[in-house]
């Protein structure tokens, strides 16, 4: 899932400082999971932003609103209205929200109110550690479920570097070395020989926009 971290409240208080009614749009869908944007963020935020405006005389209107999905149009019917009254936007959604929430109404400013940080797991309440970069060619199948982008300092796709020392990566002793881990796990699961299977370097310049067609829908879309 979508992991989000909120910005800091000075940066966001210079995104708005020329805007007077501000509206804070929420999302209930990753960053309301790992507590970064949802209802409870939105309502918080809001008290951080009056509370600042306050101490500055800044004035401001904040008003909050938060919908069940920020990467999808059909829950902005509530946010019509709510918009043409705003001078500017706030969205505590991941950066695919916010984009979206922009292109939804183009004539008022939209500003990210978070930091998509990673797609991860959850390890305990508020914490949580990356696994996914979305690179859309993924290998886990060949690493053991250990993903070689997120896990390894270099992203290296076909073993280690160089730089390894025993169990740990050469960028920090706090750091395993993620194809040490790889061959081990192969190893116990008597798969070594997955490690032997070339895999080509990434096209990362072919990322760009990438369009999602889920198997069985094509004849729909294309």
């Amino acid at each position: 899932m979508i992991k989000a971290k909120q910005k800091p409240i000075k940066e966001i208080l210079d995104y708005i400082a020329p805007y007077q009614d501000v509206l804070i749009v929420g999302c209930g869908g990753c960053v309301s999971v790992c507590l970064a944007g949802g209802q409870k963020e939105v309502s918080i935020l809001q008290t951080e932003l009056e509370l600042a405006g306050s101490k500055t005389n800044a004035g401001g209107q904040f008003s909050g609103y938060t919908v069940e999905r920020q990467c999808n149009e059909q829950y902005f019917g509530g946010l019509d209205d709510l918009v043409e009254t705003a001078d500017c936007v706030l969205s505590m959604a991941c950066g695919a929200g916010v984009q979206l929430l922009a292109e939804k109404y183009p004539d008022t400013p939209v500003f990210p109110a978070v930091n998509t940080i990673a797609i991860g797991v959850d390890l305990d309440i508020g914490l949580y550690e990356e696994r996914c970069r979305a690179c859309g060619e993924c290998v886990l199948a060949y690493t053991a479920g250990i993903c070689p982008v997120t896990r390894c300092a270099k992203g290296l796709f076909n073993g280690p570097c160089g730089g390894t020392n025993g169990e740990k990566c050469e960028v920090s002793a706090e750091i395993n070395c993620a194809w040490h881990e790889i061959y081990t796990r192969l190893n116990a699961q008597d798969r070594l020989e997955d490690i032997l299977k070339f895999q080509p370097p990434m096209q990362w310049q072919n990322q760009v926009k990438r369009t999602i067609v889920q198997k069985g829908y094509e004849q729909r879309y294309y």
